[in-house]
């Protein structure tokens, strides 16, 4: 019968059983005739005692090993060419699958009684101490990365080691790719290693030749060497585009809303970025219906719908209509010019009134005298006859907005010129992006311009999800299905509580189906419910995530998103229970005593919210396939020299570095990190050759 109580925390006494035998079968061959056995006899109990001392090793070493484990956080770092990819598996990093077992041994190792096996233990403390008031030869030698030295300084991750240190006995983690199109959800506080497990993902996402779109808000300047290098590494250079709002002389171009399934989602896309509390809402709504009956007059006209053609239009309407109602009248009505009447009095006062312009409401006169009708017509008259001071303070809200979206040289970066020759950027759509297999990399500027960033950003994931809607109807491009299997289109938001409106809504809920392969990156559910004004949608937001990624956290709700998936777990708590009494009547006895272990099972959750909260950086529970609680450790970038970057980008990469305080992840972590300046001269295929990325990392800062 099993043991209800496993103890790994105790001292390893096999050592003594050990070593008595081995000794035993010293003196045994050494004192022969001391012992009065046979040359036969003695070797059976030689291999009898070698045997014990074997097993009685192993034990020990079974101990020894796991309180070794408890107080040690190694570094685990991998070289870009050694992350494992595989077509049916994601590959997460190291760790175990957690049980009650493991709830077990961390409650235990928390006891007072085992501080002394914890790293954080007197030992260690003192070591700290000497080397502040020592500093030299004896600080340096406790500094020491030796195996010997028991009591160096842990990497700078901070949280409690013992939580990973349950179990010595870790391995790779794999997840089916099955439970991608379920999406997934990080969740972890600022600068505890969201981003390196994006690096990780997205490698792998490559390598497979999947789509691939990053949005990166702060501006990581690691993720985007990262995904250029291994684009190039995968063969893949001519598909990588990038788009960053803070560098648009070096970005590809895309506008927002050129392309649509439905011309109302033009419309959406703008107004859904204005305020829809309170009285704001109706004002919201009317600048919806400004904005589409705009659009529609547009796309009747043969005009691409950007940014900056609908605030030209919106300022000045006059002009829209009077272009639209001159192409309608030509091609339904000819002739119309003849029957138009000099303006009378009435009207000159109505357009002194309005403040319109002349024509156009002689125009509209004639359509209304003769009773002609048109949808787009009729939407535009309704605008044209409201005096221009109180409609503009209707639509007021729409104007800053378009503002922001046309400014500087941003506008020709969302508001593209398809017809100017002379511009060398790229122009790019999504469905362009999919049937062509690309790799996108979309740096919002969020630390510049938060609000910009976030309108750009939602339009996108609008875009998206129309692109998702035609996929659904239509079927993909020729592009998206290569040999053996259809490509998938893995959308990876870093900081997507920046970015998320409604239209994520429908993304994560429906576009599963077309391919989409959603990865959100956020720091707390507080974040996304304050970003999208409502608990409810938030909680449909979260609950179509059927993979979560939990890292450090520092708030007890966020933590409970997953602690609140776990089942409750009996543990074992183990009492000493001693007791004495009055002597028997026989005259024999004159007292009794009693001593036991009494073991109680206590029922706690299988990871306590304070856990999350403790976690090492770069360390993270994760539920997978159906709800499998994992232990991880992500991999950090190996200190190899990777020399894969664009010679285009060499100035931007450069100017990230310089400008984002986002960049501060790595130096606040330790790390060490050089650009090494790439020769231009240098052919894309000698770029691909190489096995590593632009980035030189040295030390073992992170310890994940």
């Amino acid at each position: 019968m099993s043991h209800p109580y496993e103890n790994l925390f105790r001292r390893p006494y096999e050592v003594v059983s050990s070593m008595a035998a081995l000794a035993s079968v010293g003196a045994l061959w050494t004192y022969q005739g001391l012992f009065l056995v046979t040359p036969a006899t003695g070797g059976v109990l030689s291999v009898g005692l070698l045997s014990l001392a074997a097993i009685r090793a192993r034990q020990a070493r079974r101990l020894i090993r796991f309180q070794r484990n408890l107080r040690s956080l190694p570094t685990y770092s991998l070289a870009a060419d050694e992350i494992p990819c595989s077509s049916t598996e994601l590959f997460l990093g190291k760790g175990f699958y957690w049980t009650q077992e493991h709830t077990q041994r961390l409650y235990t190792a928390r006891l007072p009684q085992y501080k002394h096996l914890t790293a954080r233990n007197e030992l260690y403390q003192w070591a700290r101490r000497m080397e502040r008031q020592h500093p030299g030869w004896i600080a340096n030698q406790l500094k020491r990365d030796a195996w010997w030295n028991s009591v160096k300084p842990l990497p700078p991750v901070g949280g409690d080691p013992v939580i990973h240190g349950v179990e010595p006995d870790e391995r790779d983690i794999w997840s089916s790719l099955g439970e991608r199109v379920g999406h997934t959800l990080v969740l972890g506080t600022t600068r505890v290693g969201k981003t390196r497990l994006c690096e990780l993902l997205v490698t792998q996402d490559i390598r497979r030749g999947d789509v691939v779109i990053v949005f990166d808000p702060k501006g990581d300047v690691e993720l985007l060497l990262r995904i250029y290098a291994e684009a190039c590494r995968a063969g893949r250079e001519k598909d990588f585009h990038f788009f960053h709002l803070g560098y648009p002389d070096a970005s590809s171009r895309y506008s927002p809303i050129a392309t649509f399934s439905r011309i109302t989602e033009v419309a959406t896309r703008l107004a859904g970025q204005l305020p829809s509390e309170g009285q704001a809402a109706a004002f919201r709504e009317f600048v919806w219906r400004y904005i589409n009956v705009m659009a529609r007059a547009m796309v009747a006209l043969g005009m691409k719908p950007s940014y900056e053609v609908i605030y030209q239009n919106a300022v000045n309407i006059d002009d829209l209509c009077l272009k639209y109602f001159e192409y309608w009248l030509d091609r339904d009505h000819m002739g119309w010019r003849d029957e138009m009447a000099e303006p009378d009095k009435q009207l000159q006062a109505q357009a002194q009134k309005t403040g319109r312009a002349m024509y156009p409401l002689q125009i509209l006169k004639l359509i209304r005298d003769k009773g002609w009708h048109d949808q787009i017509a009729d939407g535009l008259a309704s605008v044209l006859t409201n005096d221009r001071s109180y409609f503009e303070k209707l639509v007021s809200s729409l104007y800053p907005l378009l503002e922001k979206l046309t400014t500087g040289p941003v506008s020709k970066l969302l508001s593209p010129d398809y017809s100017d020759p002379s511009d060398p950027r790229t122009v790019f759509d999504w469905q362009k992006i999919i049937d062509t297999g690309g790799i996108v990399y979309v740096g919002l500027d969020a630390l510049s311009d938060f609000e910009v960033a976030g309108a750009v950003g939602n339009s996108m994931f609008a875009d998206l999800t129309s692109t998702a809607g035609r996929l659904y109807k239509f079927g993909s491009g020729y592009g998206q299905a290569i040999p053996g299997k259809k490509r998938n289109v893995c959308i990876h938001a870093d900081e997507f509580n920046e970015l998320v409106g409604d239209e994520f809504i429908p993304m994560v809920n429906k576009a599963g189906g077309a391919g989409y392969q959603v990865t959100a990156y956020t720091q707390t559910g507080s974040d996304v419910e304050s970003r999208i004004g409502s608990k409810a949608k938030a909680d449909q937001i979260f609950g179509n995530f059927n993979t979560l990624v939990m890292l450090r956290v520092k708030n007890l709700p966020t933590a409970e998103i997953l602690t609140d998936q776990l089942p409750k777990v009996q543990i074992y708590t183990r009492q000493l229970d001693s007791a004495t009494g009055d002597g028997t009547d026989d005259g024999v006895t004159d007292f009794t005593s009693r001593t036991q272990d009494k073991y109680s099972p206590r029922e706690v959750p299988l990871v306590d919210p304070s856990d999350l909260v403790q976690l090492p950086k770069g360390q993270a529970f994760a539920l997978i396939e159906g709800g499998q609680l994992v232990k991880l450790r992500l991999p950090l970038a190996s200190k190899d020299s990777d020399h894969l970057m664009p010679a285009g980008l060499a100035d931007v990469v450069k100017s990230m570095r310089s400008t984002y305080k986002a960049y501060s992840d790595a130096v606040d972590a330790g790390l060490s990190v050089d650009i090494h300046d790439f020769d231009s001269t240098v052919s894309a295929s000698e770029r691909a050759g190489e096995v590593s990325s632009n980035v030189t990392v040295e030390g073992s800062g992170r310890g994940f």
